[in-house]
């Protein structure tokens, strides 16, 4: 008995192939599901429970594509389910490829964590949901071109739409890029204290627009990333040591002997100074000022904590003025000396 040109007995051999895939697969899931149980990382786990449906429908396409071989069809037919079949096989590649996208979306925080980087949740959704969007398009592309479509012309609407979009977004598109410049470049993270040209504060979260930082009235700025990344950018969490810089400015009265005693004990004070940092300590008679012997005195405390470094700078001024009070000088104000001759008037 023929069906469409084709014998029974064709048809039994179909049937017979297609249901030896669906078993093959069984047997196969079995066999993986034992070996990836047996591994301790959960990579290969996600891998799988992402590519399961893939592969399910996968053989189901292998089997079909075995089975219609043992069919005689008409041509057109046989063009028609070979397209079929190529189709499936092309959605089954983007699908395997866009769910494993699905799952690094989640153990994205857990890889990038080991290399020391960790990455805003709202930035990588924003990656790999345009990473599967762009993958998407490129499986529409090849199913089309499959069915003997012409996409040239689609594709360069598609650049068309791109431009008039970007520029209407361009403030939106700059603030995209400066969020992919600002995790690229990471010249801060949640946490740390910068100063820009537009605010100055603690970083709260970097997002894909906009970045929130508190500043230390409380109040919380948004600002755009396209911003930040075009300015520059002042990291004081990233200090390893923080400046002292000032001018101890004594009375002209004090003798040379003394002026080298006050350097000499402000050097040795600074350097058995606990909190001060002694790879840079310069301590110097640096001019003669307008009612003042200057000596400059430049150093660094080792915490960059605001609060901290206010306590040891203060420590340390405290200490300049009693070793200035203990060699018998003072400190020199602003004075003018007015000099008046008297001479003689001849009448």
């Amino acid at each position: 008995m023929d069906i469409f040109n084709t014998t029974f007995n064709s048809y039994l051999y179909a049937i017979a192939i297609f249901t030896f895939f669906q078993f093959l697969r069984l047997a196969l899931k079995k066999v993986v599901y034992k070996v990836v149980e047996k591994t301790k990382n959960n990579v290969d786990n996600d891998i799988l429970d992402a590519l399961k449906k893939p592969i399910d429908f996968l053989f189901i396409m292998i089997g079909l594509y075995f089975a219609l071989k043992f069919l005689v069809l008409d041509k057109e037919i046989s063009l028609f389910s070979d397209q079929i079949v190529r189709s499936g096989f092309i959605f089954v590649m983007f699908w395997g490829i866009t769910n494993i996208l699905s799952h690094m979306s989640v153990n994205i925080h857990k890889i990038t964590n080991k290399f020391g980087d960790k990455i805003d949740s709202a930035v990588s959704n924003f990656i790999i949901k345009s990473i599967r969007f762009f993958i998407i398009i490129l499986a529409s592309i090849a199913i089309l071109q499959e069915w003997g479509y012409n996409v040239s012309g689609f594709i360069a609407s598609l650049g068309l739409v791109g431009m008039a979009f970007a520029l209407a977004a361009k403030d939106t598109a700059g603030n995209l890029f400066g969020s992919l410049v600002i995790f690229t470049d990471k010249p801060f993270k949640v946490g740390d204290w910068i100063m820009t040209p537009a605010v100055e504060g603690t970083i709260e979260s970097v997002g894909i627009r906009s970045t929130k930082v508190r500043t230390f009235a409380q109040a919380l700025v948004s600002v755009p990333n396209g911003t930040l990344a075009n300015s520059a950018i002042l990291n004081w969490s990233q200090m390893g040591k923080r400046r002292v810089k000032t001018t101890v400015g004594v009375t002209y009265s004090t003798s040379g002997d003394t002026l080298e005693n006050i350097i000499s004990d402000i050097r040795v004070m600074l350097q058995n100074h606990p909190d001060i940092h002694q790879d840079t300590i310069h301590i110097y008679f640096s001019d003669f000022g307008a009612s003042s012997l200057n000596i400059f005195c430049y150093y660094f405390t080792k915490s960059t904590n605001w609060g901290e470094f206010m306590r040891v700078r203060e420590a340390t001024y405290l200490s300049i003025m009693k070793i200035v009070e203990k060699n018998g000088s003072a400190f020199a104000f602003p004075t003018q000396t007015l000099h008046i001759e008297n001479d003689n008037l001849v009448e």
